[in-house]
């Protein structure tokens, strides 16, 4: 997720840490010496940080005092910027690396300690940009024409006017930052250390204590019974602690809605959606077109029923794999395979995406108190992006290293084409770059599948991640939106009320009235689990960033002229462009139905592959074992 300084993109999926390799794979470790060689370089670099810092100071109320003094104090808060950028993004991985380690978590604290220092310092360039006005702004530009890499990020601050604080205002919200995320500590806090975690005893007499890591692994179980066991005890914990969750949560959102009334907003949709200049068509659009085409969800629904000879579905029947298999694919054969999907977008991305992957960009395989999950850091803007990945061997593995490599491509294309003042790129247009890489990945296994077992796999996987991707984040946008605007309109919300709102919205999604899914109400508390509510509307960027990667990744699969040109036209863009504008120019306009009807029709398509391929094919079977064909 990226916030003020923008650290990492997370993805949804999350594997399980555990130990697998040995200190021959180093081979698989990512070089952070490409950073900094040893962390004395790092504290160096942090004192001529602080260095800087002292000498922007002195622009303040001075930015216009002449064009090269303009240009001077601009270049020096980009430089300050990106220094930062570096600095914190080294400590972030350094300790990611080992969570355990105190000296990686000191480094952490130091690195946040030191952004804020940042952001306090350089609050007084927006109100002063301001203060100037677009007439003498614009003077200025012309009078250096090298300062007009920065146009784009003057404009941005300029048409935010109103909704900007004179420099005492700004200092004030900066300093008070540290002290507003107490909402999202104590979430993080009960829900990942204090929580006294439930312990269940499964069919074949294994003890589990059911704790989030545990609950994602064993939802999945085989024997229903079990799955039923594990759904109860993790969500009765959770529904224990619902007052709590709720205090919490609200406090989250009444600092949005003071965050939006103090910067002169109607509301805390308007205000994150206009930091990057978003339609609130968007988002509506996004939400309204899930709900029409709630039928597509419900009718895969019904195929997971009846692929898993259950005669009624239930809330914990969601997450079981439709087709398991025991197919392995390592890291090596991940990236030929990753590396042939991708061939469709040109021989320079290949050829880029190879040398990455046999540069010490990635951490690949889990260890003891390495952090979990994901993600792609593209940040650090002249050295190169850096990838944290947990290959566990399996296909969901594949297509998270796909995911992730799309990022990861978008950055260096960014980085490459962009001054650093335009190169980083928001959360709207960096999920575009992910989906589109597991759509061309998707179409290459399905070309070479050995059969129609194989191509089931592929298939579910796809089809699960639609659901996941689409369905589930557009009712999470459902869900944020109702909240934020009853406490925008000064209503209260316990935690029993925000359980009431969830479940119904749940309950209408997966079908509960009509018999599709029946949801069980100690499993509507589910909204005190979803970490994402406490970065304001973001998960809606994972729907409309999937639509509109599945429409790119179509146009270049079936060779359409210009196609491929305009996807990667917007990967080199950055944060050049307003994101929307930017992917409407290349074809896909996220503010109208035409991208959320395409992803439904891709949805509906491959349930027809489904359901050919078991009319066709009676003995393709739920378990897989062969092995995979290469490219």
């Amino acid at each position: 997720m990226k916030k003020h300084f923008p650290i990492a993109i997370l993805a949804l999926i999350t594997v399980a840490a555990s130990s697998v390799l040995g200190a021959e794979m180093e081979v698989d470790r990512w070089n952070l010496k490409d950073l900094y060689a040893t962390q004395t370089d790092w504290d160096k670099d942090a004192a001529t940080l602080e260095q800087q810092l002292k000498v922007l100071s002195s622009c303040s109320g001075h930015l216009a005092q002449s064009a090269k003094r303009f240009k001077t104090c601009l270049d020096l808060n980009a430089d300050v910027l990106k220094r930062y950028y570096r600095l914190s993004s080294y400590a972030s991985q350094f300790s990611d690396e080992d969570t355990g380690l105190a000296a990686g978590q000191d480094l952490k604290q130091r690195a946040e300690v030191l952004g804020n220092h940042v952001e306090e310092l350089t609050s007084f360039v927006s109100p002063e940009i301001l203060k100037l006005g677009r007439t003498k702004v614009s003077a200025l530009l012309k009078a250096d024409k090298s300062t007009a890499i920065y146009s784009h990020w003057l404009d941005d601050i300029l048409r935010t006017a109103s909704h900007t604080l004179d420099h005492r205002g700004e200092q004030l919200i900066a300093n008070f930052s540290l002290a507003t995320g107490a909402a999202g500590a104590v979430y993080s806090t009960l829900s990942d250390a204090d929580m006294p975690w439930p312990k269940v005893k499964l069919s074949d007499g294994v003890e589990i204590v059911v704790d989030q890591s545990a609950y994602t692994k064993y939802r999945a179980l085989d024997n229903r019974a079990d799955r039923k066991l594990v759904f109860d005890a993790f969500w009765g914990k959770w529904k224990e602690f619902e007052r709590t969750y709720g205090v919490t949560f609200y406090e989250q959102l009444k600092k949005d809605a003071a965050l939006a009334k103090v910067r002169n907003y109607p509301d805390s949709l308007t205000q994150a959606l206009d930091a990057h200049k978003l339609p609130r068509a968007v988002y509506d659009t996004l939400v309204a077109q899930a709900e029409v085409n709630l039928p597509t969800l419900h009718r895969y629904f019904k195929l997971r029923a009846k692929m898993l000879g259950v005669s009624e579905m239930r809330y914990y029947d969601i997450y079981p794999p439709m087709v398991s298999s025991d197919l392995k694919y390592p890291i090596g054969q991940s990236t030929e395979l990753m590396l042939a999907a991708v061939k469709p977008l040109g021989d320079d991305y290949a050829r880029a995406m190879k040398q990455g992957t046999q540069s010490g960009w990635m951490d690949v395989y889990p260890r003891p108190k390495k952090r979990s999950g994901a993600y792609m850091n593209g940040s650090v803007y002249d050295v190169h992006p850096f990838l944290l990945l947990n290959h566990n061997d399996d296909y969901e593995s594949l297509s998270t290293l796909a995911h992730e490599w799309g990022h990861a491509m978008h950055s260096y294309l960014s980085n490459r084409s962009q001054p650093f003042i335009s190169a980083d790129y928001p959360t709207f247009t960096a999920e575009i770059a992910s989906t589109t890489n597991e759509v061309l990945l998707l179409d290459h296994m399905l070309k070479i599948a050995s059969n129609d077992s194989e191509k089931m796999l592929y298939l579910d996987s796809a089809l699960e991640n639609l659901r996941g991707t689409f369905f589930r984040q557009a009712m999470f946008a459902a869900f944020e939106r109702d909240v934020h605007a009853k406490v925008d309109k000064g209503e209260s919300l316990t935690g029993e009320a925000l359980t009431k709102i969830y479940g119904d919205i749940l309950k209408r999604y997966h079908g509960d009235k009509e018999g599709v899914v029946k949801i069980d109400e100690l499993y509507t508390v589910e909204w005190a689990y979803i970490p994402h509510f406490y970065n304001r509307f973001y998960v809606f960027q994972y729907a409309t960033s999937i639509s509109a990667g599945a429409m790119f990744a179509d146009e270049i699969l079936k060779g359409t002229p210009g196609a491929r040109e305009r996807y990667l036209n917007i990967l080199r863009a950055g944060g050049s462009r307003y994101p929307y504008e930017l992917v409407k120019e290349a074809g896909v306009d996220l503010a109208s139905p035409a991208p959320y009807v395409a992803i439904v029709a891709r949805m509906n398509s491959i349930m027809d592959q489904i359901e050919a391929i078991q009319s066709s094919s009676p003995y393709a079977t739920r378990r897989i074992s062969q092995s995979p064909v290469l490219p």
